[in-house]
């Protein structure tokens, strides 16, 4: 009887323990997504598209023309949808990420998941109904008002970071996005089919939106009734100092792990207090790092929708979600690049390995004239993924557990509020350079990608400790710490 009520309780753990995988939340909230941004951008062109063709009946104008007005309509749409997204969600976000480390770490995501939800239901309705554009507005409001993107993925990152080891959180986080770009690239692929399996102005793309609204309604009755929140992994001995009470060592290269800071006491190579960084400097930094690299990946995002669209490459519904689709491959390449690079690199040389990643691509994407060019643009950029989360995961390492909320929200928020700025400028750019060069917002994209390996740099020291060749971190760090 003591074996089979062994296996009954170790099966009752098991389940427990895959009751606290964020990643089915993560999965469908993604796939809902991929669908929902692929058919966002579809039934826009196909409403202005509509509206130009009936407005130019009478007088017909060259098709360059039509396809430019067409091209400002749909990027001052985003301009404002854009706005709204980013804007709504600092009246609720910082509020839901108070209350999951006060109360529940559920909160934030649930309540996001409902404004997902609300959101998919209003392009649904705008679909099946044919209202008007504006309507997407409101939606996009609500959805900013429940928390949007940025109560949600701090939420996620709260509760990876909570079930994981300190030595492991890199990949453990890395892990959620891959997941998070599997479901997205299977989103987009199937995105453009689904568009057209109903012919005519009103139907189409019902099919695509209606399943993106099941998608969403699963992960929203998934985390209220199935998640449970993991138990915090470190153990007495391993619990975390507060930012203010770290010693001078956290301002080392190493300081981004914490484990290293028993190591350097064990054989004895204790740094001078004078030559490390405050804490607090390494946190403004790697925030300031995030969001200069975020100004690049969000106006890059924000205009290649437009770019597949226009000349040369002038996609078609199915081209556009395998477009779409192709971004997301990054998440794999980006994992497995932090499963590699961790056995030899720490955080900080893995975040510059990906800014130069995303910055050469970028480059690369500027003078994309075919299709094939465009794919190998987005091949480079094979490890775009790794800065942000990397950064995510090192900033977790400098704060206590409690505070993984706020923290976590705070730097979310603060990529929104820099996302709607870059935005609105990039559109602007992009509507005032695709007659002469249509690459300028990209160039302007590598350029902030390689300006912001300088605050990562700047705010680490080498520790020269190792033994290891291998676990050296590479010049980088080096050079850029001296310009500072």
């Amino acid at each position: 009887m003591g074996p089979e009520a062994a296996c009954s309780g170790w099966g009752l753990l098991s389940r427990l323990r895959v009751r606290t995988w964020i990643e089915p939340v993560v999965a469908s909230t993604q796939v809902a997504s991929s669908l929902y941004e692929a058919g966002l951008l579809l039934v826009v062109k196909a409403s202005f598209g509509a509206g130009a063709s009936s407005n130019h009946s009478a007088s017909p104008s060259p098709r360059g023309a039509l396809e430019d007005q067409q091209q400002r309509a749909i990027s001052n749409f985003y301009i404002v949808y854009n706005l709204v997204v980013g804007l709504t969600p600092l009246l609720s976000a910082y509020g839901l990420g108070w209350l999951s480390d006060r109360y529940h770490r559920k909160i934030s995501i649930c309540v996001a998941l409902l404004g997902f939800l609300l959101s998919r239901l209003g392009l649904l309705l705008k679909v099946l109904l044919d209202w008007p554009v504006e309507v997407l507005y409101g939606a996009a409001a609500l959805n900013g008002l429940c928390g949007g993107f940025s109560a949600f993925w701090s939420g996620v990152m709260a509760l990876g970071s909570l079930g994981s080891s300190e030595g492991r959180r890199s990949v453990r986080l890395i892990l959620i996005d891959l997941t998070l770009g599997l479901a997205g690239f299977c989103g987009s692929m199937a995105s453009g089919h689904l568009f057209k399996q109903m012919t005519g102005h009103s139907g189409q793309g019902l099919v695509l939106t209606a399943c993106s609204v099941s998608c969403a309604t699963f992960a929203l009755f998934y985390s209220l009734l199935v998640l449970k929140v993991p138990e915090s992994m470190a153990g007495p001995g391993k619990a975390l100092p507060a930012v203010d009470m770290v010693s001078g060592t956290v301002g080392t290269y190493r300081a981004l792990d914490p484990d290293q800071l028993d190591k350097q006491s064990v054989v004895g190579h204790p740094l001078s207090p004078g030559k490390a960084q405050p804490p607090r400097t390494i946190i403004a930094l790697l925030f300031l790092g995030a969001i200069i690299y975020d100004l690049a990946v969000v106006g890059t995002v924000d205009v290649m929708p437009l770019f597949m669209l226009r000349e040369p490459l002038s996609w078609n519904q199915v081209q556009v979600g395998y477009g779409m689709a192709a971004g997301y491959t990054i998440f794999i390449t980006s994992f497995l690049g932090v499963l590699v690079f961790s056995r030899c690199f720490q955080d900080t040389t893995m975040i510059m390995i990906g800014m130069v990643s995303f910055g050469s691509g970028a480059l690369l994407l500027a003078f994309v004239k075919e299709t094939y060019m465009f794919y190998i643009a987005r091949a480079v950029m094979l490890f775009a993924l790794i800065p942000v989360t990397t950064i995510r995961s090192a900033m977790s390492k400098l704060i206590k557990g409690s505070s993984y909320g706020k923290v976590f929200v705070i730097l979310q928020l603060s990529l929104a509020l820099t996302g709607v700025v870059t935005s609105t400028v990039y559109n602007k750019i992009y509507q005032l350079t695709m007659e002469k060069f249509i690459g300028t917002c990209f160039a302007l994209s590598s350029f902030l990608s390689f300006l912001a390996i300088i605050p990562i740099g700047c705010g680490t020291q080498p520790d020269l400790s190792s033994d290891c060749p291998a676990l050296r971190p590479f010049p980088g760090p080096y050079f850029y710490g001296s310009l500072c």
